[in-house]
């Protein structure tokens, strides 16, 4: 699975289209990179975008989401969203090449984690609903991962307004020389270059979670 799992929405309700957009931008793990609200529009997307996971309704105007979805080779993993829970649509769906078939009234968590879970190759159609409980987390990037408890202690005393080195160094009761090592290290990993940017970044990839 990538750091970040890219996603291509296709849904012709545009409050629904924006509320998923929203709500799985604001994980760390999860970007929205494009949306369609015509299934007719979806190849296109694809071959623009090239998304890790696709999130497509069925009905649509012009295509329909699983007409689009069996025209697209190389289809990336998909997952049907719509508010039909007819077994039929759902064979439907596996035959067109879904990998799952899930209800537009899902709560974000659960979405998120069928997301990560066909991202990771899970096939849903055929694996145990539990299998979803290892993907409820989000997945933290290698660059998130690469911090260091003391940086996360930096990054912490940053977002809570602890600032200078001099600051900071009488926080964690270390030499202001540290302070600076780690937050020269900090933005090598983040790819950032002020103290600023590493703030915004670590909250982008979800560092913050545990931060009180």
């Amino acid at each position: 699975m990538t750091d970040t799992i890219r996603v291509v929405i296709a849904d012709d309700h545009q409050l629904m289209l924006d509320g998923l957009r929203q709500g799985l931008d604001s994980l760390p793990d999860i970007q929205v990179v494009g949306t369609v609200v015509d299934g007719a529009e979806l190849h296109a997307e694809v071959q623009a975008k090239g998304p890790d996971v696709l999130l497509v309704d069925v009905e649509m105007p012009k295509v329909t989401g699983l007409s689009a979805i069996s025209r697209i080779d190389d289809l990336p993993p998909t997952l049907i969203v719509t508010m039909h829970a007819a077994e039929e649509y759902a064979a439907t769906a596996r035959e067109a090449g879904a990998r799952g078939f899930l209800s537009k009234g899902l709560p974000l968590p659960q979405l998120a984690a069928a997301i990560r879970a066909v991202a990771d190759g899970v096939d849903l159609f055929e694996s145990d609903p539990r299998v979803l409980d290892a993907y409820s987390a989000p997945q933290l990037s290698s660059r998130a991962e690469a911090i260091t408890g003391r940086e996360r202690d930096v990054l912490r005393c940053l977002v809570q307004g602890i600032s200078s080195t001099d600051d900071i160094a009488d926080e964690l009761y270390i030499s202001q020389k540290t302070v600076k090592n780690h937050l020269a290290s900090i933005y090598e990993k983040l790819g950032v270059n002020d103290r600023a940017q590493a703030v915004v970044e670590a909250m982008k990839l979800g560092l913050d979670r545990d931060w009180d």
